[in-house]
């Protein structure tokens, strides 16, 4: 696949590494850079390493993003995704799959559901929550029924089903006016739904972004991590990198910057700008960190 060597991104010079706001955060990312062979870089998909598009399926990894992550990771203990969407979805937007670097990437799909790793290049799943299949016959026509299909949509999500509105005349408004039609159906069939940017997504209970990557953290034995996110469905992993603090693993929370969340921007420790604000911090902690790989 041609030249098996990945380097930072094409930009003008190394950029700067910014400085987290608060001490727990600068704890992190001092803990990341001071023992890397134990720190894990864990990153949500959407609006994180890939800008955020009016169709989901036309999502695509920043072009920057792999080489970005295939020059940091040789460095960590590991970096994993940790997303909603399907792995084998996850995998193939971001062209994870074959790239020199990334040979210990983990792609957490579903909220920890599904776990897809390069070594094996095979994704591991546990059984799918019947409750699914059920809401996903009954919600075009719930839908219909309620006046709510002007402007909105369902994205088929596997192990989920997700309602977005960002296609209609007020998208905000619509996302508020389903909100509680949509709970009730979701709770019908013992689901739950997560809120999004300007998305209902209805899945089973007991699977988040937090679970997962708490999860995965003490599988690795990880001493540091530090995870970006965008949206409302990363805060359960806030969350979880808050309560491992207490623990003693250090942590440090990125927020890829966006109006439409700033409930995550008031608890991240450091706001980049989008996608190209979090390529642009891996290519810093990778140039900071420099040398050859220290994996343990």
């Amino acid at each position: 696949m041609g030249d098996p060597t990945y380097s930072l991104p094409d930009l003008p010079e190394p950029p700067d590494l910014p400085e987290p706001v608060t001490p727990a955060g600068r704890d992190g990312l001092a803990a990341l850079l001071a023992r890397p062979e134990r720190a894990v870089v864990a990153l949500d998909f959407d609006g994180t390493l890939a800008p955020i598009v009016p169709d989901p399926e036309q999502a695509r990894a920043h072009p920057d993003a792999v080489p970005a992550l295939a020059a940091l990771a040789p460095r960590l203990r590991s970096v994993a995704v940790v997303t909603g969407r399907p792995a084998g979805v996850a995998v193939r937007y971001g062209g994870f799959a074959g790239v020199p670097g990334l040979e210990h990437l983990v792609v957490l799909g579903h909220y920890g559901a599904e776990s897809w790793d390069a070594v094996t290049g095979t994704v591991h799943a546990a059984e799918p929550h019947p409750g699914v299949a059920a809401v996903r016959a009954e919600l075009p026509g719930f839908l219909d029924s309620i006046g709510a299909w002007r402007g909105t949509w369902i994205e088929e999500k596997g192990r989920a089903v997700a309602v977005h509105t960002r296609r209609a005349e007020d998208p905000q408004a619509a996302f508020e006016a389903l909100r509680g039609p949509l709970a009730q159906l979701a709770n019908r069939h013992d689901l739950i739904v997560e809120p999004g940017r300007l998305v209902l997504e209805l899945r089973p209970p007991g699977m988040d972004k937090g679970v997962a990557l708490a999860e995965y953290l003490r599988e690795v034995g990880a001493e540091s991590v530090l995870y970006a996110g965008d949206d409302l469905g990363d805060l359960p992993a806030f969350g979880a990198v808050e309560k491992l603090r207490s623990d003693g693993v250090a942590g440090l929370l990125v927020c890829s910057g966006s109006a439409e969340v700033a409930e995550l921007a008031g608890r991240a420790d450091l706001v980049v700008e989008g996608p190209l604000g979090v390529v642009r911090l891996l290519s810093a902690i990778a140039a900071r960190l420099g040398g050859p790989a220290q994996r343990a």
